[in-house]
């Protein structure tokens, strides 16, 4: 880079966008002004951060500007990296390039010409320090010049880092000029100490003749930076900020940019200068600004925090009427501080899925999750079919997990008729609650002790629906019966659906019906039949008969009766396999069962009884201490 090369070629900031309509009064403060489209504001309570810097934003902003040159490249290519410039961003750039002046000159006066306003007084005295230290002399005091003129001063840091370069350089001229410079009180004229003495002034008296004159004596040449730091400094004052405010556009010393409004907007956003907030946010609009997402999150907080939820709503609206719209977080937030207020308000939160929604965007699960999970904080969770109703008006259905979620929450709060109007809303809107959630409404009513309404539920279902998809919620309404110790009424409404509504029980449900009808007390008062009228029906719908409980229950307490049953039923030949046979004969023994076993096979076909295996069986399997009562048939016997 040239030593020579002037600085002000890129050193002069963008002008403003017109100015305001001339106002004709210069210290009273406006009355409020009604928007023509009835518009207050909201916003939500939530503190959405904004967008925060990648890890590697600062190392690719370098690597860009080291690579690049064309302003139409650079542009490209930090948005292909979502890169945006922040005043945080700019100072550790500017920092890191040190030792690459031409690479520090070349982001610093892109910064200057697309954003100007993300160069604080600290990032143009480190580009001052770069300058100074490479030696680059000419464009160091023009900087200082210029830095003058927008009211930065220069740092002590600076001073002395380039001095010392100075001194070692054999620059003692400009070494001389240096310390002249801070001599003179140039640090006088830094923004901090000009915003100071601005503050001092306004605070001091009432605002008057004699305090605009004072303002006026102290020359300053305003600028958009040095305005936005004393409005916000007045912030502990609103009224008085607010009469620096029209004061310096109106003297003609200063014409507000988006940057002052904003401002002075986060400052007077609190509930005693509603009026005049509601005022200057139209006001903003209607001069082609748009409110700065710092100014909507700052202002809804703080809205929200005092409980002032209608505020906020209409503050939400008119950022969403605008291009800084915004974000998904904040509307979500919003909703569930609406949610949480001592009284529900469903207007205001329709209008906030209303004015999300109308601007393109669509409410997701997420949204609709934060909100259940709201709900439930404050014991209010039968309200969810309104916060569903008033999504669907913004276009979303619930997703199957979330209709499990909404459904559970209902009927284990023994909330009927709200888990009956859950049903009825998402069979309006056309999407029926999925199997998974409505057996999730059916187990909710079981765990709420209401077995008569589950099951009623269930049939709802499979009357609207049919049976194709009921085998998860016919499971969990089964299970619950046998786990309240109703195994039988379960088999009652087993056998009601599967033989007049033909449904198709799963495998495992029929394994825990049968498990649960032959538990010991169940199998003696008639749950051995029931059982036992299960197993042709297994075999029909294609599965194969659970066996295991029947074996265990006839080798402890069953009849030889009721073995035979059991053999007869588990095919539709004329018996089963000898395998089969011969499990449960050996079973019976094994449990020294003889008498039981002698009953069962003077049962069986004359072929099981003469069979070798099983001879052998009743052979190796003789009681101990006593011989059978009934003597095993001798083959000839048989026959006969």
């Amino acid at each position: 880079m040239s030593s020579t090369r002037p600085f002000t070629s890129f050193l002069h900031e963008r002008s403003g966008v017109g100015a305001l309509q001339q106002r004709p009064c210069l210290i009273a403060l406006r009355p409020p002004l009604m928007s023509s489209v009835g518009r207050s504001f909201s916003s939500e309570d939530s503190e959405p951060a904004i967008g925060k810097e990648k890890a590697s934003s600062e190392a690719v902003v370098i690597g860009v500007f080291s690579r690049l040159t064309s302003k139409d490249e650079i542009m490209k290519e930090l948005n292909s990296n979502d890169i945006v410039i922040s005043h945080d961003l700019a100072l550790k750039a500017l920092r890191s390039l040190e030792s690459s002046p031409d690479v520090a000159e070349r982001f610093f006066q892109w910064v200057l010409e697309v954003s100007p306003k993300k160069l604080s007084s600290k990032s143009y005295n480190t580009m001052l320090r770069i300058l100074g230290v490479n030696g680059l002399v000419d464009e160091f005091w023009i900087l200082v010049d210029d830095m003058k003129k927008k009211g930065h001063g220069v740092s002590a840091n600076v001073r002395d880092t380039v001095g010392q370069k100075f001194q070692e350089d054999g620059l003692e001229s400009d070494f001389n000029r240096l310390k002249e410079l801070f001599a003179s009180g140039s640090m006088d004229n830094s923004v901090d100490k000009v915003c100071n003495r601005v503050c001092k002034i306004v605070m001091k008296d009432q605002w008057c003749a004699d305090l605009e004159k004072h303002l006026r004596d102290l020359k300053l040449e305003f600028n958009s930076d040095l305005v936005k730091m004393i409005v916000e400094k007045l912030d502990v004052e609103p009224r008085k900020a607010l009469l620096f405010f029209r004061w310096i556009d109106e003297s003609g010393s200063f014409k507000h940019d988006e940057m002052t409004y904003n401002a002075m907007a986060r400052v007077l956003g609190k509930d005693k200068f509603l009026d005049r907030f509601q005022h200057l946010i139209e006001e903003i609009r209607s001069a082609g600004y748009e409110m700065e997402m710092e100014t909507y999150v700052r202002v809804s907080a703080r809205f929200c925090q005092t409980k002032m939820i209608k505020e906020a709503v209409e503050l939400f609206e008119f950022a969403m009427a605008g291009s800084n719209t915004p974000t998904a977080h904040c509307c979500s937030l919003l909703l569930k501080k609406i949610v949480t207020t001592k009284k529900l308000d469903m207007d205001l939160f329709s209008r906030t899925v209303k004015a999300y929604t109308g601007n393109g965007n669509v409410m997701t699960d997420s949204v609709l999750q934060g909100v259940l999970k709201s709900l439930r904080s404050v014991d209010r969770f039968e309200q969810s079919n309104e916060v569903l109703k008033a999504m669907k008006e913004g276009g979303y259905i619930p997703s199957g997990d979330l209709q499990s979620v909404i459904a559970s929450g209902l009927s284990r709060k023994g909330k009927k008729d709200e888990a009956n109007e859950l049903v009825d809303f998402m069979e309006a809107s056309g999407n029926h609650l999925d199997d998974k959630a409505m057996a999730t409404l059916v187990e909710g009513h079981c765990d709420a002790k209401d077995l008569e309404e589950a099951a009623e539920c269930f049939k709802k279902m499979i009357g609207k629906d049919g049976v194709s998809y009921a085998g998860y919620a016919f499971e969990k309404l089964v299970l619950a019966y046998c786990n309240s110790f109703q195994a039988r009424d379960a088999y009652k409404l087993f056998a009601e659906l599967v033989k007049q509504k033909q449904l198709k029980p799963w495998h495992s449900t029929y394994k825990i019906m049968v498990r649960n009808l032959l538990m010991k007390k169940v199998a003696r008062d008639g749950g051995f039949e029931e059982a036992l009228s299960l197993v042709p029906l297994m075999r029909n719908h294609g599965f194969p008969p659970f066996v295991d409980p029947f074996i265990d229950y006839l080798s402890n307490s069953g009849t030889g009766a009721e073995a035979f049953a059991f053999l007869k039923a588990l095919t539709s030949k004329k018996f089963p396999s000898n395998l089969m046979v011969l499990r449960v004969l050996e079973a019976m023994l094994k449990s020294a069962r003889h008498s039981e076993a002698q009953d069962l096979l003077s049962l069986c076909p004359s072929y099981i009884r003469r069979n070798a295996d099983v001879l052998q069986l009743f052979s190796s399997m003789k009681p101990d201490k006593c011989s059978l009562e009934k003597p095993l048939p001798a083959p000839a016997q048989i026959e006969a």
